[in-house]
């Protein structure tokens, strides 16, 4: 088995809140994460594939296509976008790092088996900070 692996970058806002906790639950369990102005990141997202190589190409997934689906599917949705309010698929969700993460993995799995027989989403890794991410391999 062959990983290959292509990382992204974009930037978005966000807040952590929980309707149903008063002002001041949210500013404890989240802290400045719950800022009614919101707050923003610069992410990077790595999207790896598992497969074997094709013969004829050498590839598990040409890396181009990879590329074009990432950013058609999710980049050009989220980048310079507000989590809560801008893009589609996180609507009525909590947009933590962890939720945000297993949404991307809805939307990237099926593309990826759609455009190569060999190639499997193996893994996402999502960085809000450059000392915190989430890893999601698809497990519910």
């Amino acid at each position: 088995m062959v990983y290959v692996s292509r990382k992204e970058h974009f930037n978005a806002a966000h807040r952590l809140y929980n309707l149903s906790w008063s002002e001041e639950k949210n500013r404890e369990v989240f802290g400045p994460c719950a800022n009614v102005n919101w707050h923003g990141h610069n992410f990077e997202l790595i999207v790896t594939v598992k497969g074997k190589p094709d013969p004829d190409t050498g590839f598990v997934i040409d890396l181009k296509v990879l590329g074009d689906i990432i950013k058609q599917e999710v980049i050009e949705k989220v980048d310079h976008k507000n989590l809560n309010l801008d893009v589609d698929f996180m609507q009525g969700k909590m947009a933590s790092c962890e939720i945000f993460v297993m949404e991307i993995w809805k939307i990237l799995a099926p593309k990826i088996l759609a455009v190569s027989a060999t190639a499997k989403l193996h893994s996402l890794q999502l960085f809000e900070t450059q000392k915190n991410f989430v890893e999601y391999f698809g497990e519910e």
